[in-house]
């Protein structure tokens, strides 16, 4: 009789990648880190199970968008005082906190629950090539480009 493989929570090591935004479609860039932050690029996925993969991103001023989203897309969060919506194209987000851009866009592709939520607290964005968790030793992880897929 056969039973089905069902992978537990210590059956997953922790690894860390790297990720350089440099030059990256902001939506392309996002599936990718979130397909690994969930592990379904691993053999063993589970929906219900956080692998522990840890992702650096860094150069996340040097992100691109296609077509007009730099002045058509708006990003909008509340401050929780009456009258506090606030909103800012994403030029402006660029300019003030360019880690945020990358960071929701992310999260809308995370499951909104408390697994959701743990999972982007492994997340890790800077601005800029240098970050501090060299110690960690963390793996390039390889995104694909469009010249690359022409080739």
């Amino acid at each position: 009789m056969r039973t089905t493989f069902s992978p537990k929570k210590e059956s997953f090591e922790e690894k860390w990648y790297i990720v350089d935004a440099k030059d990256q479609i902001l939506g392309r860039l996002a599936t990718r880190i979130a397909s690994v932050l969930r592990g379904k690029h691993l053999p063993v996925f589970a929906p219900h199970l956080s692998p522990r993969t840890h992702i650096i991103v860094i150069n996340a001023e040097k992100i691109k968008m296609t077509g007009n989203k730099w002045t058509d897309k708006i990003y909008y969060w509340h401050t929780g005082y009456p009258s506090g919506l606030k909103s800012a194209s994403a030029t402006k987000m660029l300019k003030t906190k360019p880690e945020e851009i990358i960071r929701r866009a992310v999260w809308g592709m995370i499951p909104k629950n408390r697994l959701g939520h743990a999972t982007m607290k492994r997340l890790r964005i800077y601005v800029g090539q240098e970050h501090p968790h060299k110690a960690q030793k963390p793996h390039s992880l390889k995104l694909e480009t469009r010249k690359a897929r022409e080739e």
